[in-house]
């Protein structure tokens, strides 16, 4: 049985911390239409799946670009080209994840913790108006949020909690500015209760994959608190550190028994 996994950072730093994390076998490139490169990880040893059959497990790490729009282009890229070339009669992927490092809403999300998406949210798609904020949904336009299943996000917060890695769960805000003022960060938390942290890439990506029928998660380790910017403040090695720790723990556990559903 082969499980398929792309994996979808902006930048090549992340993809650095999660390709170390992974533990997998040593990479081969495979070049893409359009000037993009999959860092491809296999591993023909993992261990046996939940039915006692061996697993052979294929990831990809995929560098897309900053912003929702540079990533979506990177990420139905590699699901096209899997398509045509790799999936035969299935799906491209198994599982589609956007990763990498993100603000974290105070309290929910502390600097070097872990944030596992329970639904990936495009927080600024809509209209202001003046009686408030519509969401694009509300206009009539299409959609600005994708669910993530339940018995996924269980089965990911249970590998963090056996690997001792601390971690919440919770809506993940794709944004195309990020939050810089204390004013922006409580409108933020208002219109999405529980919203744990903020990034610039995760509807991008979950769009794509939508468009493929592959599930998607995203998980992203904390750098910096959502609010004021304060530079002095970020931890951006010490999230790298946390992702790395968070894919080595997923990469032995989550990848090797795949059921999304």
């Amino acid at each position: 049985m082969l499980h398929r996994i792309l994996i979808v950072t902006a930048v090549a730093a992340e993809a650095d911390s999660v390709s170390a994390g992974l533990g997998l076998g040593g990479q081969e490139l495979v070049p893409l239409p359009g000037g993009f490169v999959l860092r491809r990880h296999t591993d023909g040893s993992a261990p046996a799946g939940r039915a006692g059959v061996l697993v052979d497990v294929l990831v990809d790490v995929l560098v897309g670009g900053v912003g929702p729009a540079a990533v979506a282009a990177a990420t139905g890229t590699a699901l096209a080209y899997a398509s045509l070339t790799e999936a035969g009669a299935g799906t491209p992927y198994d599982l589609i994840v956007s990763a990498g490092i993100a603000g974290g809403f105070v309290p929910l999300a502390p600097i070097g913790s872990v944030v596992v998406s329970a639904s990936v949210v495009a927080a600024d798609l809509g209209a202001q108006t003046p009686d408030g904020y519509l969401t694009v949904e509300e206009l009539g336009f299409g959609r600005s949020a994708h669910a993530v299943p339940e018995a996924l996000t269980g089965r990911i917060a249970a590998a963090l909690t056996a690997g001792g890695r601390a971690h919440t769960v919770g809506p993940v805000l794709t944004v195309s500015t990020v939050t810089g003022t204390a004013g922006r960060a409580a409108e933020l938390a208002a219109r999405h209760p529980g919203a744990a942290a903020e990034a610039m890439e995760g509807f991008g990506v979950a769009e794509a994959a939508a468009a493929y029928g592959v599930p998607a998660v995203e998980i992203r380790a904390v750098s910096n608190a959502v609010g004021p910017r304060d530079r002095a403040a970020w931890r951006i090695g010490e999230a790298l550190e946390s992702l790395g720790h968070a894919f080595g723990l997923l990469g032995k556990t989550v990848f090797v028994d795949l059921d999304p559903s």
